[in-house]
């Protein structure tokens, strides 16, 4: 494929992280053309000086802006991007050496309109990295999309790991105000315009996701919060999986209460008290099967552990901000970017 493509990375106070994705960038195994675009949104520690190590390695393109949210500065950077196809990924990830060249490869047999692929684990990352990356790829939690699971007909590209033509973004406009829930939403978009989208399972980025168990609370909580509007937006496209974060935790709550009425004698159920304990017995078998996979997929009992909490602390915040959402939604008659201003950046 001889199209030049541009990587296009938006930077909000992250140099490091800037610096780990370029040096991969710098190593790719792709004989083809390529730049980088990098933008910074309105960074208070900006790239500046991390970009200028890499200007005899790579060709770049650094622009400063405003802070308007990741979407709006992906928009930024692929206005300013000279390439026929756009990848799009988050700073905090690093590509393995082959990372463009499985695109190149792909498309040249697939004249796909955009593509989404997943997301990995590395093995130096550490075990909180590596929990929460397994949870969100696992079969058990997400259904195994993100970590290489062949998707249905509803699949929808992420943009931490996206790549969109040139001409799909001038017809789309690109990503919306929203955040998070800018990449499903033009994935949306992108189908109702016959768009062609494709999945690519050997095409993934290490997703390091500098996080503790609050900020990832905070993190799957606006993505509960605006899935609802998605499906407001996109009349036809929920789907019965969006709930079930929100019924697993109902579910646990009901489980662990079971005994306690039990025990305290508001439920009676005679010769079948026993089967008070069946629930909460499900809910702990599923937890040990989290636990396990993710213990023999990393080799590593605290990441196991630590992919329990993750787990929980994943379907807690979805399900929590996905039950407020609908909610809202249903018995409000005010729009979402009132009910919810924080999930929408000024543009």
């Amino acid at each position: 494929m001889k199209e030049l493509i541009s990587i296009v990375v938006p930077v909000f106070n992250r140099p490091e992280e800037l610096q780990e994705l370029l040096g991969s960038v710098a190593a790719q195994e792709s004989p083809g053309v390529f730049e980088v675009v990098i933008v910074e949104d309105g960074s208070q520690r900006d790239a500046r000086h991390v970009v200028k190590a890499f200007e005899d390695s790579l060709e770049l393109q650094y622009h400063n802006k405003a802070n308007t949210g990741p979407g709006d500065s992906r928009n930024f950077g692929m206005h300013k991007a000279k390439g026929t196809y756009f990848v799009l990924v988050d700073s905090d990830c690093i590509l393995p050496p082959d990372y463009l060249a499985v695109l190149r490869k792909y498309l040249g047999n697939n004249p796909a309109d955009c593509i989404g692929g997943r997301d990995a684990a590395h093995p130096d990352f550490n075990s909180l990295q590596q929990a929460v990356s397994y949870t969100m790829t696992a079969p058990l939690t997400t259904g195994g999309i993100r970590g290489g699971k062949a998707p249905d007909k509803n699949f929808q590209p992420r943009s931490f790991n996206m790549a969109i033509s040139r001409e799909a973004f001038k017809a789309s406009g690109g990503f919306s105000r929203i955040h998070p829930g800018e990449d499903p939403d033009l994935s949306l978009r992108l189908k109702k315009m016959g768009f062609r989208i494709d999945y690519i399972p050997e095409w993934y980025v290490y997703h390091k996701r500098r996080i503790n168990f609050r900020a990832f609370y905070r993190q799957v909580n606006r993505f509960g919060l605006a899935r609802p509007i998605l499906n407001r937006w996109h009349p036809g496209t929920a789907r019965f999986a969006y709930w079930f974060p929100s019924l697993f935790i109902l579910g646990l709550l009901f489980a662990m209460l079971l005994p306690v009425l039990s025990y305290l004698g508001i439920l009676n159920l005679g010769a079948f008290s026993g089967f008070v304990w069946i629930p909460l017995a499900a809910y702990l078998l599923y937890f040990g099967l989290l636990f396990l996979g993710a213990w023999r997929k990393t080799g590593k009992l605290t990441t196991g552990l630590l992919a329990v909490v993750a787990g929980f602390v994943q379907f807690l915040g979805y399900g929590l901000g996905f039950l407020n959402s609908q909610m809202l939604l249903n018995f409000s008659a005010k729009e979402p970017e009132v009910l919810f201003p924080k999930l929408f950046f000024k543009s």
